[in-house]
């Protein structure tokens, strides 16, 4: 796995293909294992498919200090040459509105999974929050609230609870849940001036869908897809998401 010096550490990446860039930022306890390894092959005939592991994910170090959307943003950019298209899924949603409006000639196109403006009602605080709390001090309730969460209740029902829960808490989640707390990026995206696809999904408990609905709401111009699907819609739907990634990303009218 190539790394790239940053002033906060080493910063780890995959990278796969040929052509222009599409780098891929993974969601909040997640890495580029667990949320994009099984569809970087989809992209890897038209892109150069970049995947970073930022700060407490995979094999990137927590530097410590505050953990900030700004941090994480320095270091994804840090993995790519610009212009390229840039995907962000949950957490990683924000950290690409981040580079998309303060690093403008570094995004060609943007997609944003799952994503949120910011800490908008209580039900979503409530759900972090517990999410947080349970990785922190409670590692068998962690493991069983994250298929609860993260999937849609058909998907839970098919592949059976066992196979879907969560073994011990990645090490760097618990700062990147709070980050996640802390997440305002109403400021930023009017300054949004690249092509734009949102993705919600409909059955979303963690980020219900009115969040992502809210996200496409306030980014002049952008477009949006739904999916049926929970909050982990790269592994309820990765055929689906890929398909609406590379409609979009190839699609010359938009940029």
């Amino acid at each position: 796995m190539p790394q790239i010096a940053h002033e906060t550490g080493d910063v780890h990446y995959r990278k796969e293909g040929d052509g222009p860039g599409l780098v891929l930022v993974h969601g909040a306890g997640g890495d580029v294992e667990t949320n994009w390894a099984h569809l970087m092959p989809g992209f890897a005939d038209i892109r150069t498919v970049i995947a970073p592991d930022y700060a407490g994910s995979g094999r990137t170090g927590d530097p410590g200090g505050d953990l900030t959307l700004d941090l994480l943003a320095d270091q994804v950019a840090a993995t790519f040459d610009g212009p390229s298209d840039l995907v962000g899924f949950s957490l990683g949603s924000a950290v690409a509105v981040t580079i998309a409006a303060r690093r403008p000639e570094l995004v060609r196109r943007l997609v944003l999974i799952a994503g949120w403006t910011h800490l908008a009602d209580s039900r979503l605080e409530l759900g972090l929050r517990t999410w947080q709390r349970l990785a922190d001090t409670d590692p068998e309730s962690f493991a069983a609230y994250g298929p609860l969460m993260a999937f849609s209740p058909g998907f839970v029902a098919a592949a059976g609870a066992k196979t879907l829960m969560a073994g011990e808490a990645p090490p760097g989640i618990v700062r990147q849940i709070g980050l996640t707390l802390r997440v305002d990026v109403r400021e930023l995206l009017p300054k949004i001036a690249v092509p734009t696809l949102v993705i919600g999904a409909t059955k979303d408990y963690l980020i219900p869908v009115e969040h992502h609905r809210a996200l496409h709401a306030v980014i002049p111009g952008s477009a949006y897809a739904e999916i049926d699907s929970g909050h982990m819609v790269l592994h309820e739907h990765p055929d689906e998401v890929t398909r609406l990634i590379r409609n979009f990303v190839a699609d010359e009218t938009n940029g």
